[in-house]
């Protein structure tokens, strides 16, 4: 009975925060658009489908990837192998993004895109390869970021300075990078911290900083997030101005 009343409160929540979509589109489709709403029934079935979907999602976090996280940081760090620690790092950043499902719909799209515009051959083992080189590229620099960061939580260095640093980079490479990555290397750094890459990035951070002596994980359990974010920026430039 507890369960079932706690997964009431979770569908409500959910619904709470689906809400406002909810609203902005009906205003906008009846009193701007002046126009009905399409397949009412449809809608419906799919609004209670998301309300569904979103709710196990966040409940299955709290209940699996969060504790996963954190207690895998905690052996690890009570380990003390760094060597494990950041090769567990780099392969959760590399799994995890080369598995998101953003970054894989946005490869697609840019490789749809370049192959209309010329810069490849319009056929599917070129865009396949163009892709996948994208794909990949992206989890690396993904994987390298958690490196960085686990090291910085470790070292305990200002995230501030290092992020800083990092958007400077992004900047002076956006001058000398071809036109045509440019769009898909920004959006690249957002589409990398979505559904399965920020729950165990996050879980990853703050159980680690909460296993060291001197670390506060609200300070420095968080960041690493916004690693993944820029470095994804920087490794796509420079993948298009070498390919």
């Amino acid at each position: 009975m507890k369960g079932l009343l706690t997964l009431l409160r979770a569908m409500l929540g959910s619904l709470r925060d689906l809400a406002p979509i909810i609203l902005v589109i009906a205003f906008f489709q009846l009193a701007v658009l002046h126009r009905p709403l399409p397949d009412v029934g449809g809608l419906l079935t799919g609004l209670i489908f998301t309300v569904l979907g979103l709710t196990f999602f966040i409940h299955g976090l709290n209940m699996g990837l969060f504790p996963l996280g954190e207690s895998m940081a905690n052996d690890f760090a009570n380990k003390g192998s760094l060597g494990w620690l950041l090769a567990f790092a780099f392969a959760l950043g590399f799994g995890t993004t080369v598995a998101e499902p953003a970054l894989i719909a946005v490869c697609g799209e840019a490789a749809n895109a370049a192959a209309n515009a010329g810069f490849i051959e319009n056929t599917s083992a070129a865009k396949q390869q163009y892709l996948t080189g994208l794909r990949i590229t992206v989890a690396l620099s993904v994987g390298l970021a958690i490196v960085v960061g686990v090291f910085r939580i470790l070292k305990g260095w200002p995230v501030h300075y290092m992020i800083m640093g990092g958007y400077v980079v992004v900047v002076i490479m956006t001058a000398f990078a071809p036109d045509e990555i440019i769009g898909i290397a920004y959006d690249s750094g957002g589409v990398t911290t979505s559904t399965i890459t920020v729950p165990l990035v996050a879980a990853l951070g703050v159980g680690l900083a909460s296993s060291i002596r001197g670390r506060d994980p609200l300070v420095d359990g968080f960041g690493l997030i916004a690693f993944a974010s820029l470095t994804p920026m920087i490794f796509v430039m420079a993948y298009g101005m070498i390919v």
